[in-house]
């Protein structure tokens, strides 16, 4: 049985997860991508016209991805 983290990934990696845990991992997966885009758009928001320009936003692109809801990419 593996002791480390990196060992226990790869013998996970080796054998299938079992349905239930499959669907238990993908909803897991999908509420980290939702908070990570919650997350991202509130920053958006808060950055003012110079920063934009630094990422490659105008204001009303970032006004429009600001305004999406998490749940669409």
């Amino acid at each position: 049985m593996p002791s480390s983290s990196a060992g226990i990934a790869f013998d996970s990696a080796m054998r299938p997860l079992p349905p239930l845990s499959r669907i238990a991992m993908a909803i897991a997966l999908t509420v980290v991508a939702w908070e990570t885009r919650r997350r991202t758009r509130l920053a958006i928001r808060r950055l003012d016209s110079h920063l934009l320009r630094d990422i490659g936003l105008d204001p009303t692109e970032a006004r429009t991805e600001a305004q999406k809801p998490f749940w669409q990419g």
